[in-house]
């Protein structure tokens, strides 16, 4: 007889997107080295949005809410990834403002367990021609209101 896995947790908010990290993501100690966390956030981001229709073509002026810029990454490392497989991250948002969002995300095991590091990221969306802040479109605001972390 063998004992089963302990369930899941429950994602009470956001979503959980699987990310494949590679033996190549190594560094030369076998860990997953720092700056590839932010890669598949990322990576697990342009997945989530490009389900909601925000996706970057190659034309700034067409990409809409895809044109953005991050004004500040944050992330803390709170255990090492130490071989090549599928893990997962959870996104959310922290905050939706008008031409802003704060993002936060945790790297972690597949089903969501273990944490590996968490952090949080701000973007801003920008006018493709002048490169100031602009406003988020109401079907991306919509979007991202289900990604809502709720006691945010």
């Amino acid at each position: 007889m063998t004992a089963e896995a302990p369930p899941a947790p429950a994602l009470s908010y956001g979503r959980l997107i699987p990310v494949t990290v590679h033996f190549d993501d190594l560094d030369a100690l076998g860990l997953l080295h720092n700056a590839r966390y932010p890669l598949l956030v990322e990576r697990a981001w342009t997945e989530l949005w490009n389900a909601n229709g925000v996706r970057f073509e190659g034309d700034w002026a067409a990409a809409g809410d895809a044109c953005n810029a991050v004004r500040e990454l944050r992330v803390t490392y709170e255990a090492p990834v130490t071989r090549p497989g599928t893990y997962a991250v959870h996104l959310w948002l922290d905050r939706l403002g008008t031409t802003g969002l704060t993002y936060g995300f945790r790297f972690c095991s597949e089903d969501g367990a273990v944490t590996y590091a968490r952090g949080s990221r701000v973007l801003v969306r920008l006018d493709a021609e002048t490169l100031r802040p602009a406003p988020w479109s109401g079907t991306f605001r919509d979007a991202a209101r289900e990604l809502l972390r709720p006691d945010a």
